[in-house]
């Protein structure tokens, strides 16, 4: 009898110990139970993406890859979004890489707003009254950072992410689009400080005209976009980088202290991309081979706007295209590492498709 008791009891008790142990899980709804192994979702194949707080993608590539921002478009210009790895080549000195990592994922942006402060008066006035557009294209998860320039590189006042402060220093930027003067203590062709203030401080303004000598523009192009590539360099890889060039193109060479070539690449070096906006002048007087380059050689692209309602439309093509670009990366075999340029081909296997990507980058600067 006493053999059957204790049979019963350890019978209830083996029992008991899962109720309780149920009974224990519904009174703390706030712990969830750990989902099983088995339903967990495997990672992506081939991807270092992930995402943040934002659901926006962040991306992961080792610093040894090669980083490829690709922007596909069909025969009438419309971005291209549906390509997967598979249809994608790409060439680095003709060798084929093979493709370490490939996303379509949509970026945040980090952005140099660049603005021509020495334009022709009909060109100014339809800049200025377009600028505010640029917000529109401008979602919460990018940064901006606004400034201009004439012999002068002008920051502004520094990134932000709020779209109130930047339309802000817009509005002041229209109400200030008068090329600036050096100050007393410095000479004429000095070139702008990349990693201080501005050299113009507080000087006054003065009319278009000083900035002509012997019919040359002092207009220093070539220096704004190196000035602006290192303000944009320490945003990270997880960020798209690009200058949003908005300018008629005319470059004083004497002016300059970076040439074209050392320009881009640092550029290169940085992953950055310029897009570029030629005003309307530019597009007329066959004036823009400068912003083309720029945009050619980095990966961007260039638009022509005849007009004020051109330049709004643009404005949000312009970053639509940069956050949506594919992004491949790959770590270069078989090719030769003494060589200080190499140069990066992408090809997809899908007719009819025109691809832009950067052609190239200096050995020991790869895109990051």
């Amino acid at each position: 009898m006493k053999s059957l008791r204790k049979t019963v009891i350890v019978a209830l008790t083996t029992l008991l110990i899962p109720l309780a142990s149920m009974n224990a899980q519904e009174t703390k709804p706030d712990t969830p139970a750990p989902a099983p192994n088995a339903q967990q979702p495997p990672p992506p194949a081939d991807t270092n993406a992930s995402a943040n707080a934002n659901g926006q993608a962040t991306i992961r590539i080792p610093v040894n890859q090669v980083i490829v921002p690709v922007t596909v478009k069909d025969g009438s210009g419309r971005l291209v979004a549906d390509l997967g790895k598979e249809e994608f080549r790409i060439f680095e000195d003709k060798v084929e890489q093979r493709i370490a990592y490939f996303s379509n994922e949509a970026f945040p942006l980090s952005i140099v707003i660049l603005i021509d402060n020495d334009l022709k008066r009909k060109d100014a006035e339809e800049v200025a009254a377009s600028l505010r557009s640029i917000v529109a294209g401008i979602s919460t998860a990018d940064e901006a950072y606004l400034c201009r320039f004439d012999q002068f590189f002008h920051e502004g006042k520094g990134f932000t992410k709020d779209q109130d402060k930047l339309l802000t220093e817009i509005k002041r930027t229209e109400l200030d689009t008068e090329p600036a003067v050096a100050p007393p203590s410095a000479p004429m062709n000095e070139g702008p400080v990349i990693n201080g203030h501005s050299a113009i401080g507080d000087s006054p303004n003065v009319a278009p005209t000083v900035n002509l000598v012997k019919g040359q523009t002092t207009k220093a192009l070539d220096d704004a976009v190196y000035s602006a590539a290192q303000v944009l360099k320490d945003r990270g890889r997880e960020r798209r980088k690009i200058i949003f060039l908005i300018s008629d193109g005319a470059n004083g060479i004497r002016t300059n202290t970076h040439d074209y070539k050392s320009t881009v690449k640092e550029l290169l070096r940085y992953g950055i991309s310029v897009y570029s906006v030629a005003v309307s002048s530019a597009y007329f007087e066959r004036r823009f081979s400068r912003l083309v380059d720029y945009a050619h050689d980095t990966g961007g692209d260039v638009y022509f706007a005849a007009k004020r309602g051109t330049m709004e439309e643009l404005y949000t093509r312009v970053t639509e295209e940069a956050r949506n670009q594919y992004t491949l990366a790959y770590s270069p075999t078989g090719t030769n590492r003494a060589l200080d340029y190499h140069t990066v081909e992408v090809r997809v296997k899908r007719e009819g498709l025109t691809v832009d990507a950067r052609e190239g980058y200096y050995a020991g600067s790869a895109p990051h």
